[in-house]
């Protein structure tokens, strides 16, 4: 096993550890941000693992953000609702519309629309 190979098993653990911080992983392994993303670059096998703690990384936010929804915090209770209930009606419009060489890029209803 080449050293290369050592300090990339390592980073792996590390990164899991940090939940994908890449300078704190790096800092523990002993190794630069630039080694660290010339393995990214050049080592597919290496890429896709730590792709994949990006996502572990999601899991956890999203977790605590569920934990803070059970214990009643609004503010994330709605950021929630904004993000995943949009199908069913949970956006904010504008009080303008946006436009662009005058064609509206979002159509808001004449009833939300605030008045002059």
């Amino acid at each position: 096993m080449t050293k290369a190979d050592i300090n990339k098993k390592a980073m792996i653990e590390a990164l899991e550890k940090s939940l994908g911080v890449v300078t704190t992983a790096c800092k523990s392994v002993g190794i630069s941000r630039e080694t660290h993303y010339k393995y990214y670059r050049e080592d597919k096998n290496y890429k896709e693992q730590v792709d994949s703690i990006a996502d572990i990384a999601i899991d956890f936010a999203e977790s605590q953000l569920h934990k803070q929804i059970k214990e009643g915090n609004s503010t994330s209770t709605i950021f929630y609702l904004k993000t995943k209930g949009k199908q069913r009606g949970y956006i904010e419009h504008s009080a303008y519309d946006v436009t662009t060489k005058g064609e509206s890029l979002n159509k808001v209803p004449e009833w939300i629309r605030p008045k002059d």
